[in-house]
């Protein structure tokens, strides 16, 4: 082969060189959470963060203490202590990681007077709350969708949002947007040309806007024409999708399914999280799954039931590759840290056992990985200590690295900042 016949074979491809690395450059690495609460948005103050962890924890309290409810939960007895101790300090420290102000399906319409009032009031306690350092590390708002009912009054609401957080200076780095009910990509389309305008209009640097979509429609799934329009969607804007969330009640009324059989591990909602999960695949677009609104309240029964079914739920979408869902109400905080802290060190051990293996070239062992499994190892490492399943010092201890070592494995074409490990 002569070179004038490699740079054929580079010109031909160089389409597929531009597609990988544009369209698919994998998970940058930044934390994810691993839930979004959401609240209405005039329901929202800065203390909001504190009183759903006391309330979680005074939840537990009324159930026995943390150490008969993880075992309550069939969290294996050699995993217990630590589970509870974990929990409990999660409650206390941080119990909500990602928090959306809701002015759509919790909020209702209410009229531009008091929407406006409510947006304005929202975005000032948020400033107040960074002020104070009583922010969650990730917060953000959910507007009313695109439809032509509701367009208007979403710009109007995103555009007064952002607007008043910008009063404090720059835009915090936790910011979330969230589009629900997306039916077209021309619907995502249009939201990332507004995102252009509004950088343009309040000075934001050319591409700082980003925004979730929720996936709660038939019709953005599987299209007029046959086809799913989700990858179209997340490749036609220009970068600006950053995840996709699931919406378990719209999506399975929108298909007939019965209130009492809408759940996140209905096959429909399977089907609709599969079609997600391969259109984000490797884009670094990421996916939460959807909340239950079977709520922990009632008799002792009650709640525990509750939480059994949330545990179960929330162990269920790890394994399947959801590390994020949504939660509705304090004491469900309670199912969902036991859920990932008993996933994460269940896997710890031999996760970090077997990186250090691949890493130290041993061989005879029981797995052969490859570097791509290398890397999930290291990424499963990574947000295990990130939602505080593991400590930095069990980590170094077990796979003889610290956090940044683990997460520059886990996504080496990306570098890891500081404010986002």
């Amino acid at each position: 082969m002569t070179p004038e016949d490699l740079a054929r074979i580079d010109r031909l491809l160089a389409p597929t060189d531009r597609l990988l690395a544009h369209g698919y450059p994998g998970d940058d690495g930044t934390r994810q959470p691993v839930h979004t609460v959401y609240v209405p948005a005039d329901r929202y103050t800065p203390a909001l963060p504190r009183e759903w962890g006391a309330a979680a924890l005074e939840a537990v309290a009324q159930q026995g203490g943390m150490e008969t409810v993880v075992r309550e939960l069939d969290v294996p007895e050699d995993l217990a202590d630590d589970v509870a101790a974990l929990v409990a300090a999660k409650l206390t420290s941080e119990p909500v990681e990602d928090l959306r102000l809701d002015l759509e399906d919790g909020y209702g319409d209410r009229g531009d007077e008091t929407e406006d009032a409510d947006v304005r009031r929202a975005a000032e306690l948020l400033l107040d709350a960074l002020a104070d350092g009583e922010a969650t590390p990730f917060f953000g708002v959910r507007v009313k969708g695109l439809e032509r009912p509701t367009r208007g009054r979403s710009i109007r609401s995103l555009d007064l949002f952002l607007a008043t957080l910008l009063d404090g200076g720059d835009l915090p780095g936790g910011l979330r947007l969230t589009l629900p009910k997306v039916t077209t990509v021309a619907q995502v389309e249009a939201m990332a040309a507004l995102c252009d305008r509004l950088e343009e209009h309040l000075g934001l640097a050319a591409g700082r806007l980003r925004f979730e979509l929720q996936i709660e429609t038939p019709q953005i799934v599987l299209g007029a024409d046959g086809t799913s329009p989700l990858a179209r969607a997340i490749h036609g804007a220009d970068g600006r999708v950053s995840a996709l969330h699931y919406g378990t009640y719209d999506y399975s009324t929108a298909l007939g399914i019965a209130p009492a059989h809408q759940a996140l591990d209905h096959p429909a909602a399977d089907h609709a999280k599969n079609v997600m999960q391969v259109a984000a695949a490797q884009t670094g677009v990421r996916l939460s799954d959807g909340s239950t609104n079977v709520l922990p309240v009632g008799d002792a029964d009650a709640v525990r039931a509750a939480w059994r079914l949330s545990a179960g739920l929330t162990r269920r979408s790890l394994e399947r590759g959801f590390s994020q869902g949504w939660d509705l109400h304090p004491a469900q905080l309670v199912p969902r840290f036991v859920a990932n802290v008993r996933f994460y060190r269940e896997g710890f051990a031999p996760a970090a056992a077997r990186l250090r293996d691949y890493l130290g070239g041993t061989e005879g062992g029981a797995v052969l990985d490859e570097p791509a499994t290398a890397r999930a190892l290291a990424a499963f490492l990574a947000r295990g200590v990130a939602c505080g399943a593991i400590t930095e010092s069990e980590l170094a201890d077990a796979a003889g690295l610290d956090r940044a070592a683990v997460a520059a494995l886990a996504h080496p074409t990306h570098a890891i900042t500081e404010e986002h490990a």
